[in-house]
């Protein structure tokens, strides 16, 4: 399988892992314990703490991006290309997503930490702009 297919199965199971490990915990155990009624939750209040709220924009940054990547992914599949620099590219991705999610998760958002924040959305971003770039010059033959 190639390096860009590994690291979008990667950018997916990170994504259910922050939905699994800080949204969902968060969510589930009000629900099940009553505190809280499922039909409270609604996408357009904000809920919880601060950090609950950092967690929900995590996991929503994810979210909002896997489907980019993985059309990125089903156009390098059907031009048929590959490249070093494409693998590089996703590698560079998959870990200022991580990067990024972690820092979001763990840090007061202050001017620092956004900014570090934003290093790594904008290497993900510039990464895929890339991806998109080379696929299209390496279909071209």
């Amino acid at each position: 399988m190639p390096i860009p297919v590994w690291v979008l199965l990667g950018f997916a199971l990170w994504t259910l892992l922050l939905l699994f490990t800080t949204v969902g915990v968060y969510r589930w155990s009000r629900i099940l314990t009553g505190r809280t009624a499922i039909s409270d939750w609604r996408a357009d209040e904000p809920q919880g703490g601060e950090w609950y709220r950092r967690a929900v924009r995590a996991h929503m940054n994810c979210v909002e991006n896997l489907p980019v990547y993985g059309a990125i992914v089903v156009a390098m599949l059907a031009a048929r290309v590959a490249s070093p620099l494409l693998d590089a590219l996703a590698i560079i991705i998959l870990i200022a997503r991580i990067c990024q999610s972690a820092v979001h998760l763990l840090f007061e958002q202050t001017n620092v930490v956004v900014s570090v924040r934003f290093a790594f959305y904008f290497a993900q971003a510039i990464s895929t702009l890339a991806m998109g770039a080379l696929i299209a010059i390496l279909a071209q033959g």
